[in-house]
């Protein structure tokens, strides 16, 4: 059974400022989460199905994402834009994220703009790595992806499923200690979300990435690194030192037969592409008497006068 909270993507309960805390925090780290840069590898791994190259390649979210020498690789001609929150954007030159990518682009660093600079429809590849789940309204991300693709161009994203810490979440179920996390959206939502943003031919699937720890604290400080609790229904107050000291305790009990901490990350990858717009046509169309005596005279198809055949 999926997760119960997955099953209505657009009644996420998240609470937006620590939503925007935990974005903000990630893009100014050191270096992206291992498992950002591993999925994104992976990610690459499925770039040959698209058979165009692309002249611009639009990346959202690459502060966090973790692409950049994977496309640097692929497209080293292609001419790329990166679409950071309106934060990031403004203080690009000083912040660590921008010293990542320079470390990466050398001199040609991409260029840098928050939403409202994306040029509609000029892009033919845009990719999201691990930016979805991060999303407020995952549908409304969809269809700024849609605008930002030109017709025919490609779009590539991956995100973490309702699979994601299934035993971290039960592990607080038990103890009654509120949601550790907020809920993710099913697959098949955003496959649905992708047709409805106006995208065809959508492809998603999924994998279970296992990762395991020394011991609690080492996991606990990874997950830190990997994102927050932005889940509007968490425990409110500050944590004491003993509770530290249960959650510890309640995840060394979780252990695999290795000793190790294991907790699971459901990948889901997804790609489709922009479609031509189709021309919209009435279900009912009103024919006045004068033009279906018109019709009738020139032998237009549906006409008792028989036309020349000849």
């Amino acid at each position: 059974m999926p997760d119960a909270e997955a099953l209505e993507p657009a009644r996420r309960p998240l609470d937006g400022a620590a939503l925007a805390r935990t974005v903000r925090r990630l893009a100014a780290a050191q270096a992206v989460p291992w498992l950002h840069a591993e999925v994104a590898r992976r990610m690459a791994e499925r770039l040959p199905v698209i058979r165009r190259t692309p002249e611009q390649v639009l990346e959202w979210g690459a502060s966090v994402g973790g692409g950049d020498a994977e496309l640097a690789r692929i497209y080293p001609r292609a001419r790329r834009l990166h679409v950071e929150p309106e934060a990031l954007a403004r203080t690009r030159p000083g912040g660590s994220w921008w010293r990542r990518l320079r470390g990466v682009w050398g001199e040609s660093a991409p260029e840098v703009c928050d939403e409202s600079g994306v040029v509609p429809g000029a892009s033919q590849l845009l990719w999201a790595n691990m930016v979805l789940h991060g999303a407020a309204d995952p549908l409304a991300a969809l269809q700024a992806w849609h605008r930002a693709l030109a017709v025919d161009g490609f779009l590539m994203f991956s995100t973490l499923g309702p699979g994601t810490l299934a035993g971290l979440r039960a592990l607080y179920a038990g103890q009654a200690w509120g949601p550790p996390m907020a809920p993710l959206v099913d697959m098949h939502d955003l496959g649905d979300m992708l047709v409805e943003a106006g995208f065809a031919d959508p492809v998603m699937d999924q994998e279970t990435l296992t990762l395991t720890w020394p011991d609690p604290q080492a996991a606990l400080a990874e997950l830190r690194g990997l994102g927050g609790n932005a889940h509007g229904a968490r425990f409110a107050g500050w944590r004491t030192p003993r509770w530290r000291q249960q959650l510890h305790e309640a995840l060394a009990a979780t252990a695999g037969p290795q000793g190790r901490v294991e907790l699971e990350f459901e990948v889901v990858y997804g790609h489709a592409f922009k479609p031509a717009p189709r021309l919209r046509v009435a279900s009912q169309a009103v024919i006045s008497p004068e033009d279906l005596r018109r019709m009738a005279r020139s032998g237009r198809p549906g006409s008792s006068g028989g036309g020349d055949a000849s």
